[in-house]
């Protein structure tokens, strides 16, 4: 596919620095009365896997969905290459989404579609309006989508309706549609808290593989510690709406956790027993799912 364009030319950026993907500066969300995320600032260099992890209600989903414009924040900035991704509008707005790509926890799959489209709807921020109601896509559009399924270990699965998919098979899916954006960074909100153990490690190996053969800023809410311990290189903690942990997964010790946590500390680490955790703590090695062969028409 081809190479993605500058999308903020017309931006005033403020000396970014080369290896900085994302800087947050001050950045708040309120609702009303209650703040949800506050004042938090933090840098994120380029390539880095980060695992966010807090109890419920901590502001970690509000804080990515802040990162992606799902949520636009109340105070601050969020500056992706020295642009305030926060101001940004209309086309350039759309851009941003597209060059940060999302997985969510429910997948937002359309179930009645083929997996294949459902992939291809990545590619809907290339298209006219008319293109993408009638689903337009080349067959250079199609082949890479082919081949992002194939990297997850999904390109048997093309043309099946995407609702026979088992819960683990969808999340790939989904994540093969994030990869057609072509983004710069992925997000992950919650990716493996409704799966099964197996499902979850499958999960968590492509994103920490994506990571590290392509280079992608992964950015992911996590609810399980070992989880976060084994694949992330960076773990923010975050406890009512600010970051009160920030440092390398070797540093996350009991104690620390327990204080991120505080009276939800037991589930937390009764359920890193059932998250990924297939054979002790150990870091994976980063690999895709095989791949199985099959014939697409």
């Amino acid at each position: 596919m081809g190479t993605r364009g500058s999308v903020f030319v017309e931006a005033e950026p403020s000396n970014p620095r080369e290896d900085v993907m994302l800087e947050f500066k001050a950045l708040t969300k309120r609702f009303n009365d209650k703040v949800a995320v506050e004042d938090v600032s933090l840098t994120i260099p380029q390539g880095q896997m980060v695992g966010i992890i807090g109890r419920s209600g901590a502001g970690k989903s509000t804080l990515l969905r802040m990162i992606n414009r799902l949520a636009d924040p109340s105070g601050g900035e969020l500056l992706h290459k020295g642009v305030d991704v926060a101001k940004l509008k209309g086309a350039e707005l759309r851009a941003w989404r597209s060059n940060c790509a999302m997985v969510f926890q429910q997948f937002n799959l359309v179930g009645r579609l083929n997996v294949i489209t459902n992939v291809m709807t990545g590619r809907l921020h290339e298209h006219g309006f008319l293109s993408a109601m009638l689903q337009m896509f080349s067959a250079q559009e199609r082949a890479f989508a082919i081949r992002a399924l194939d990297r997850l270990g999904m390109a048997h699965t093309a043309l099946q309706q995407t609702d026979t998919l088992s819960g683990g098979q969808m999340q790939r899916v989904a994540i093969a549609r994030a990869l057609v954006q072509e983004p710069e960074i992925l997000l992950a909100d919650e990716p493996i808290a409704s799966l099964d153990p197996l499902n979850a490690k499958l999960v968590m190996d492509a994103l920490r593989a994506i990571n590290t053969e392509d280079g992608l800023t992964v950015i992911c809410n996590l609810h399980t510690l070992d989880t976060a311990r084994a694949y992330c290189d960076r773990i923010i903690g975050m406890q009512a709406g600010r970051v009160v942990f920030d440092g390398a997964a070797h540093e996350l010790t009991d104690a620390a956790a327990r204080e991120i946590y505080g009276a939800e500390a037991g589930e937390a680490f009764q359920e890193g027993l059932t998250s990924t955790s297939l054979g002790g703590h150990t870091r994976p090695a980063p690999t895709m799912p095989q791949p199985a062969r099959a014939a697409v028409g």
